[in-house]
């Protein structure tokens, strides 16, 4: 079979080793890669595995042979999941691999901006030594209110990690998810967004992006937050309404945030509507990795076989992902 994989730069050595070694035409492009060329190599391909770059209704009319879509990764934005479902092509992702992953990214960051440690760090390469002025007072974990936006499995691990790790009071935020789950989970329930950014000391979002969750943390959200609290984004750029961010941290709506995740990526020093909080001590950028190490790559690398060889052997592909965009699918199973 001929098998295109996006984003390149995303090396997965298991993967591609794997699927050549079985015989398959393996083509690699690069991120970013033109529509144009993109329907070029799609062409004949049976198979598509994509990260980020956008797969478009042109893309998926462009290739007939294809039999499925496969994101090795958890977003699902970038596919135009309805014309594939009118061709039939089943969508799949790797919703799994990352859980404890991307949680604990977020709180690295969150521990990272309550003891001002980047700031510290810089001040000691500089200057050797910071003595205990205010500027440098960080805060506790313990005790505190965090919230958190969408109650999914990484908002649950992130959840889990701030409650039994570090005694903090959880409440959460997610529509879809009842009072009494999140009360099983140790966990207290927001009936709003506003209620929930209003006691928290620091907001961790964690919901998936679609219709509903674009630019869900706007002006006026930010205006609702508590002044002193932390804002962390490890789910999508396009949750917050980057703008409103950036005055919301020039003129102090709030105390500081950490983001791994940008509406455009990736970011420029100059430019880009994020660019001046490269500036900003108060605030901790991260280029899209909290997924990123070694065991949770293995993991999706893996898993990402397991997908291929189903469209491969002809059966029905796993679907694991509880995202309603990827129900009802025709050639696909539901775990």
């Amino acid at each position: 079979m001929k098998i295109v994989r996006t984003d390149a730069e995303l090396q997965t050595p298991i993967l591609d080793a794997a699927l050549r070694g079985a015989g398959h035409d393996l083509i690699t492009l690069p991120d970013g890669v033109e529509e144009a060329s993109l329907i070029a190599a799609v062409a004949d391909a049976d198979i598509l595995l994509m990260c980020y770059t956008p797969i478009t209704a042109r893309v998926i009319a462009a290739a007939p042979r294809l039999c499925g879509i496969v994101k090795y990764g958890v977003g699902i934005d970038a596919i135009d999941i309805p014309a594939a479902r009118a061709r039939g092509i089943p969508v799949v992702n790797i919703p799994e691999y990352a859980e404890e992953t991307v949680a604990e990214g977020a709180f690295a960051l969150m521990i990272a901006l309550a003891r001002r440690l980047i700031p510290l760090d810089r001040r000691m390469r500089a200057d050797g030594w910071a003595w205990p002025e205010p500027r440098w007072m960080g805060s506790d974990i313990v005790g505190k209110t965090i919230g958190i936006v969408g109650f999914g499995k990484i908002g649950r691990s992130m959840a889990r990690m701030c409650a039994q790790g570090f005694r903090a009071d959880v409440v959460a935020y997610s529509p879809h998810t009842s009072a009494g789950d999140m009360r099983a989970a140790g966990v207290r329930h927001a009936e709003t967004l506003t209620e929930l950014l209003a006691q928290s000391d620091v907001v961790s979002i964690h919901c998936i992006l679609n219709e509903e969750t674009h630019h869900l943390i706007g002006t006026r959200e930010l205006h609702a937050m508590q002044r002193h609290a932390h804002l962390i984004n490890v789910s999508r750029g396009a949750i917050v309404d980057e703008a409103a961010l950036v005055r919301a941290l020039q003129d102090g709506w709030i105390a500081g945030a950490g983001l791994d995740v940008f509406q455009a990526e990736p970011l420029r020093r100059a430019g880009h509507v994020i660019s001046p909080l490269f500036e900003m001590e108060n605030v901790i950028l991260s280029p899209h990795l909290t997924f990123y190490t070694a065991e949770a790559m293995e993991r999706l690398e893996h898993e990402t076989l397991e997908r291929c060889a189903e469209l491969i052997e002809g059966r029905p592909v796993l679907i694991k992902s509880a995202d309603p965009r990827l129900q009802g699918q025709s050639g696909a199973r539901y775990a």
